[in-house]
């Protein structure tokens, strides 16, 4: 463009040359290519045209002519004064014309020369034989500028999905047909059709397992699988993550985003803890669930989106409808069809093909190839643990027990799993669950446990597999401890 100003200059005055766009809907103005001297004013690429001028702005926008030519600023409306001056210099003469491809006007061509008077109709009938090679170059830019922001979207849309796989490939329901039998019967059930689905149950349960399960078992399959967390959204970026935003609707929106509606369209958005989500947003997403419509921050188009909601958390939305901090009618929108899934503390029997399962995984991730032994006693001892954080903790704990097995240095082809000691589910903690009135004293309690452990070790005390080990005390202490509340080896032979 500067070599085609440097040619235009030779037949027409022109010091400056600007090609923009306006937006009637938004009053926005947009540069495109602009070349002029050092000392004029700089336009921003992007600005809103002061509200006085949108009127005459709109009207020569839609209008249908050849060519204008302006040669005294200082004789045009006051509001075209203060718009000329974001352009141009105090004294300058602009002739400018419309950019139309195949009947549609596509932007504006403007060509500037300092001073006044300088532009008369014979320079405008000259600039009349811009307007074709112009528009085919204008309309070949924003063709160019659509295709990378596609490539943009779809690549982002690329890295979503690849961190998504990355976090589900592999992972499989474990206990499908013992502790979450029914569990399963209910996904079997609701999978195939649009009614929305709630998970509940506490964290670690595996909320996000099951609403991938629930999709993959949908005719919505082949679409997406979008999951929000949204008590990780900062309240003032939740509706720029949910639903997207323009390009310059506010501070740092450097390019168009699409939401996770947007993404989500044809498939299914998984809303994870979405009790955690302000009144606020609540409003505008039941808007949107009813509405089957969104519009992105700092945008005007309405984009309808289909998709399916699958919701998840471990909180009481019931009471929190009581208590006012989540509202009824988005509850109703999302309890259509509620899950309830059990703790791990009440499915036991899948355990062993959990620290299986979980075992095989963590050595694949910690590029351990050893073949793993898991010591006698220790399903029973998981199996007793009240399990507070559910799968997550345990799979945590057979991560801590990986690296501390491999920190003890064996040196044969058998790691043993070394299992930290958590404290097991004693039969006081049993006698306290199943009866809130009677209690075993210290002492009791204490003897009992101990008592348990050295029937597991048939009354073996010192190493690996003695009872010490597997209390976490040292020898000596047990021992002290046996002869403080008259417990013999003898007890348990």
């Amino acid at each position: 463009m500067e070599n085609t100003l440097a040619y235009i200059k030779k037949v027409i005055p022109a010091d400056a040359l600007h090609i923009g766009l306006f937006d009637p809907a938004t009053s926005m103005s947009r540069t495109i290519v602009r070349i002029c001297p050092d000392h004029w004013p700089k336009v921003p690429l992007s600005f809103p045209i002061p509200e006085a001028a949108v009127p005459r702005v709109a009207e020569e926008w839609r209008t249908d002519f050849s060519f204008g030519i302006l040669n005294d600023a200082r004789e045009e409306d006051p509001c075209i004064q203060e718009l000329i001056r974001i352009f141009w210099p105090e004294e300058v003469s602009v002739l400018r014309t419309r950019l139309i491809m195949e009947s549609r006007m596509i932007g504006m061509l403007l060509l500037a020369a300092e001073g006044c008077n300088r532009y008369d109709e014979s320079h405008a009938e000259l600039m009349g034989m811009l307007n074709e090679p112009f528009s085919i170059a204008l309309t070949n830019a924003l063709q160019y500028e659509e295709i990378v922001r596609l490539k943009e979207m779809l690549e982002e849309d690329n890295r979503y999905l690849h961190k998504e796989l990355r976090h589900i490939s592999g992972d499989r329901i474990i206990g499908a047909d013992f502790g979450l039998k029914e569990v399963m019967q209910m996904v079997r059930q609701v999978a195939p059709l649009e009614s929305p689905v709630l998970l509940l149950g506490e964290t670690g349960t595996g909320k996000e397992l099951l609403a991938n399960a629930l999709h993959t078992a949908s005719p919505r399959n082949a679409g997406p699988f979008v999951k929000v967390n949204c008590g990780g959204l900062p309240e003032g970026l939740i509706d720029s993550e949910l639903f997207g935003h323009e390009k310059g609707a506010f501070t740092g929106a450097l390019a168009l985003k699409r939401g996770r509606f947007e993404r989500a369209d044809g498939g299914t958005l998984f809303l994870d803890e979405v009790a955690e989500l302000p009144l606020s947003a609540q409003v505008r997403l039941l808007r949107v669930l009813q509405n089957r419509e969104i519009e992105r921050v700092g945008g005007t188009e309405t984009i309808a989106v289909n998709v399916r909601i699958i919701s998840a958390t471990h909180r009481n939305l019931e009471q929190m409808v009581k208590e006012g901090s989540f509202r009824e009618d988005l509850w109703f929108r999302l309890n259509v069809f509620p899950i309830m899934i059990p703790p791990l503390r009440q499915r036991s029997q899948d355990i062993p093909a959990l620290l299986e399962y979980l075992v095989a995984r963590k050595c694949k991730e910690m590029k351990i190839t050893r073949k793993v032994h898991i010591p006698a006693g220790t399903m029973e001892f998981l199996r007793e643990h009240s399990w507070p954080g559910n799968i997550r903790e345990l799979q945590n704990l057979v991560e801590r027990g990986l690296i501390q097995s491999q920190a003890k240095g064996f040196h044969s082809g058998l790691l043993v799993l070394d299992m930290p000691r958590i404290p097991a589910l004693t039969q006081t903690e049993k006698h306290l669950n199943t009866s809130d009135e009677s209690f075993l004293s210290f002492d009791d309690a204490a003897g009992s446990h101990i008592r348990r452990a050295l029937e597991k070790t048939h009354g073996k005390i010192m190493g690996e597999d003695g009872a010490a080990a597997l209390l976490g005390l040292h020898p000596s202490t047990l021992r002290g401890k046996m002869r403080k509340l008259g417990i013999s080896k003898k007890e348990n032979p």
